[in-house]
């Protein structure tokens, strides 16, 4: 069995909600957002593991929460066994080298007033990867292994396509030498044809370096291609958590069921059979009560809607948030 290299255990995080002039005329507190509801999952050391569900779900949220952007209001993160929010490893700075965050808009993740030297050294040099006179040589080789040209080195940002920014932006975490990388809506930002080479690109570079990765995305079909098991999260919940084939083929939970049914196939003579969802996504600042899926689901019961569902192993599914997976 592979070893676990992250575990998410129960992490949830609630942000204050803003006021509208009506909730001041009112007197009414602001409302918190609960952004994540008891996340539950482990990475395991050099699979790609990835992350679906609708805009809003707490997708991003998760993938900062790892890289320590946000910090949980309850729930753990553990880092080879080590809480990477206990106050000795807030202070340790290797938990920064070691998990590496890809961000979706290349436009803005680097800084337009550094050129791709400048921008690739200052990592090298605070985490201290190597010493001034050897930096030349390891931007050269980080050149090549995005596949980008010497001469980007002294280009600035605009000078480059999306394409050609995200493989900086894919140097910049590599010049560190992670063991992991968040990989969040790495490509959504890209044209589709640029999309592939980049996650060809990310691919080939996880077998090269034997890297972990977690990938964030909302494009179905391009989740399938890259990962090994797929986590499906609704309004800050996973729901159900398996391997990608078995998963895509034979989804269990119902919200699976409904998000795969709506992604389109590339065999023309598919017509499929989208199952429409009833009524609309919650709000984030009032999840319904019971199973929060019960308000849309076609299969609801009065337990689904007085008692919340653990994620529970299903025997050659993996594993489903779900009271009547086994009959759906």
């Amino acid at each position: 069995m592979s070893e676990t290299v992250l575990e998410i255990r129960d992490v949830s995080l609630t942000f204050r909600g803003k006021r509208g002039v009506l909730d001041v005329v009112a007197g009414r507190p602001p409302r918190d957002v609960n952004a994540l509801n008891g996340v539950t999952l482990d990475l395991k050391r050099g699979e790609t593991l990835g992350v679906v569900g609708e805009s809003g779900c707490g997708k991003s949220t998760l993938a900062r929460c790892i890289v320590r952007l946000h910090e949980p209001n309850g729930g753990e993160i553990l880092f080879h066994g080590s809480d990477v929010f206990a106050p000795d490893q807030r202070r340790d700075r290797s938990y920064n080298r070691r998990v590496q965050m890809m961000f979706q808009d290349p436009y803005s993740s680097l800084n337009p007033r550094m050129t791709t030297s400048q921008i690739l050294k200052e990592a090298l040099l605070v985490h201290g990867m190597c010493g001034e006179a050897d930096v030349p040589e390891r931007l050269e080789k980080l050149m090549d292994l995005v596949q980008l040209p010497r001469d980007a080195l002294e280009k600035y940002p605009h000078e480059f396509s999306g394409g050609q920014r995200q493989r900086i932006a894919i140097a910049r975490a590599l010049a560190v030498e992670p063991e992991v990388l968040i990989a969040d809506e790495l490509v959504s930002a890209l044209d589709v044809s640029v999309q592939a080479q980049i996650v060809n690109l990310l691919l080939e570079l996880q077998e090269r370096l034997g890297l972990t990765i977690l990938f964030v995305a909302h494009d179905l079909r391009l989740v399938r291609h890259v990962s090994n098991r797929v986590a499906v999260i609704y309004l800050g919940r996973i729901v159900e958590i398996g391997d990608s084939e078995t998963l895509f083929a034979s989804p269990s939970h119902p919200y699976s069921q409904a998000l795969l049914s709506a992604a389109p196939s590339l065999d023309p003579d598919d017509k499929g059979s989208k199952i429409h969802l009833e009524g609309e996504l919650p709000s984030p600042m009032d999840i319904p009560p019971g199973c929060p899926f019960h308000v849309r689901c076609r299969h609801k019961t009065p337990k689904c809607t007085a008692e919340l569902p653990v994620l529970r192993p299903l025997e050659g599914r993996g594993a489903v948030a779900c009271h009547h997976a086994e009959k759906i």
